[in-house]
């Protein structure tokens, strides 16, 4: 769809304003890390960024729209949808379907829930509105499988109770993510309109399937779905790899030694620093006993990955199982959500509401943390 614009000025007042933030911003970092290796660090993460994480993200799409294709012939969309609609109707006002994103997101990554997204017997359940909150309900249950598991590996006393009431924390989280952007949603788009418009789409004792035989119709909607994924994957790459880079830059500190080289994926520890000057409102919030917790959930914003690898370094230092519980809820809530949001926004065409997605989802991560923090406590009293 052609993007809509509107006639300015040449040069007016913003040209000044932009350039002058431009050059404040990177004239910052640049002072501190060098503006060679600025250069360097950004040309070298944005490229390790489509290589390790881009065609990551494009196969997973791959599987996961095979998958969906395969569902959604035969019948097994319809099937959960009939099971759960009535339990994702009240908590998420989503239809059924959406669950199948949340197990699909849950195994693998935020994006895998875009190939969902351009199946028609997915999308036959949704209305327009529900459509956006697609990318905040499946943002809030990525990576959770690798999350988990590596949260209750941690050496720590009580890390699987931990992992559990993590993953309570961030389904809380992602019911309050999706509640405030459906306020948005349904402003914006009404709630009359389908997602899909033919016929039959409110009828959902029917589905719609291909011609032909059994086996050419499992072959034909496994290679449309895959070819679905390979679309949703090349859609996402320019928002993961500009927002990612960035945040990372802002995120990450210096090679080995302290010293800046050039490589991918150093920064100037920004986002760190700055949760540690909040760390007297956050602190208790989260329940951290060590102030350098923080930089965890900060993490997060950009990368879970990240974000789970500070993890090791913190347990030396003496965290508890409740800390372990609100790394959980999170960075599985969040799961490096500044780094994807654009894109899935964008991908869902609905970039229009991609900042109030953000607003939504950020609420959303801290209620994860806040909720996994009083569980715990809660459960220690009992």
């Amino acid at each position: 769809m052609e993007e809509k614009r509107k006639q300015v000025p040449a040069v007016s007042g913003e040209v000044f304003i932009f350039i002058i933030g431009f050059l404040i911003i990177f004239g910052l970092i640049g002072s501190k890390m060098g503006v060679v290796n600025m250069i360097n660090t950004i040309m070298s993460s944005a490229y390790a960024m489509i290589m390790d994480v881009c065609l990551y993200i494009m196969a997973v799409a791959v599987v996961a729209g095979a998958l969906s294709g395969v569902f959604g012939e035969f019948g097994v969309v319809a099937l959960i949808d009939r099971f759960l609609s009535k339990l994702m109707k009240p908590i998420y006002d989503l239809p059924g379907a959406a669950s199948l994103g949340i197990i699909t997101c849950y195994m693998s990554d935020n994006p895998a829930i875009l190939s969902l997204a351009r199946d028609q017997n997915f999308l036959r359940y949704f209305k327009r509105y529900q459509l956006p909150a697609l990318t905040n309900i499946g943002t809030a249950f990525g990576m959770g499988l690798i999350i988990t598991t590596t949260m209750m590996g941690l050496k720590v006393e009580g890390a699987i109770k931990a992992a559990v009431i993590g993953n309570i924390g961030a389904m809380i989280g992602s019911i309050v993510s999706v509640k405030i952007f459906m306020i948005f949603t349904k402003r914006y788009y009404g709630t009359d309109d389908a997602a899909l418009n033919y016929a039959g789409l409110e009828d959902r004792k029917i589905r719609f399937v291909r011609e032909g035989s059994v086996g050419s119709r499992l072959i034909n909607s496994l290679l449309e779905g895959g070819q679905n994924g390979v679309e949703m994957g090349l859609a996402v790459i320019p928002g993961v790899v500009i927002i990612c880079s960035f945040i990372l830059l802002l995120t990450n500190g210096p090679g080995p030694g302290g010293v800046y080289t050039g490589a991918a994926n150093e920064g100037i520890a920004f986002l760190p620093w700055l949760g540690e000057k909040l760390a007297f409102i956050l602190n208790p919030l989260f329940g951290f006993k060590n102030p350098a917790s923080i930089a965890v959930p900060i993490t997060a914003l950009g990368s879970a990955g990240a974000a789970m690898g500070l993890v090791p370094g913190l347990i030396e230092s003496g965290i508890s199982a409740n800390e372990i519980a609100v790394f959980t809820a999170i960075c599985m809530c969040w799961s490096g959500y500044l780094s994807t949001h654009v894109a899935m926004m964008n991908a869902l065409d609905a970039k229009d509401l991609t900042g109030k997605a953000i607003l939504s989802h950020t609420i959303g991560g801290i209620s994860a943390g806040i909720a996994a923090n009083l569980i715990f406590k809660l459960i220690a009293l009992i």
